[in-house]
C-alpha cells in the first residue's frame, strides 16, 4: 500500500515561483509569473498565479527562490507546501538608525563651525 502512496505523490503538481509574502508563522504567499498571449490582440501579455503556501520549517524569506508541490487543504486557502529551496534571496540585514547618528557622521557646517568658533572667540 505504501507502493501506491508514493506513486500518487509524485503524479502531484509541483511549481516554481519566488516568495512574495511571509503571512504569517508557518505560512509564506508565492508568486509564479509566467507570459501568455493575448486572445485578441496576439501580444504577450505578463500574468502571475499567487499560491498559498505551508512551509513547516519557517526557511523561506522575501525573495527566495522555491519548489512547491501539491497537497491536502491544510487550511482554508493553503493547499501547497514548500519541497524545496532552489536559490536563497540575497538580502543584507537592515539595522535601524537614528537621526542623531547620521547627524554624527555627516558632516555640516554647523558641526564643522562650532570647534572653530569655541577655539577662535575672543575673551572679553
Amino acid at each position: 500500500m505504501s507502493s501506491a502512496t508514493t506513486g500518487q505523490r509524485s503524479k502531484r503538481k509541483t511549481q516554481i515561483g519566488f516568495v512574495s509574502s511571509r503571512s504569517g508563522d508557518k505560512s509564506i504567499k508565492v508568486t509564479i509569473a509566467y507570459k501568455t498571449p493575448h486572445p485578441l490582440y496576439h501580444k504577450v501579455v505578463n500574468r502571475q498565479t499567487l499560491l498559498h503556501v505551508h512551509d513547516e520549517q519557517n526557511e523561506t524569506k522575501v525573495g527566495d527562490k522555491v519548489e512547491v508541490m501539491e497537497t491536502r487543504p491544510i487550511s482554508r486557502l493553503k493547499r501547497w507546501r514548500v519541497t524545496s529551496v532552489i536559490q536563497k534571496a540575497i538580502t543584507t540585514d537592515a539595522v535601524a538608525i537614528t537621526e542623531r547618528d547620521v547627524a554624527a557622521q555627516v558632516p555640516t557646517k554647523i558641526t564643522a563651525a562650532k570647534p572653530d568658533a569655541t577655539a577662535s572667540a575672543p575673551h572679553a
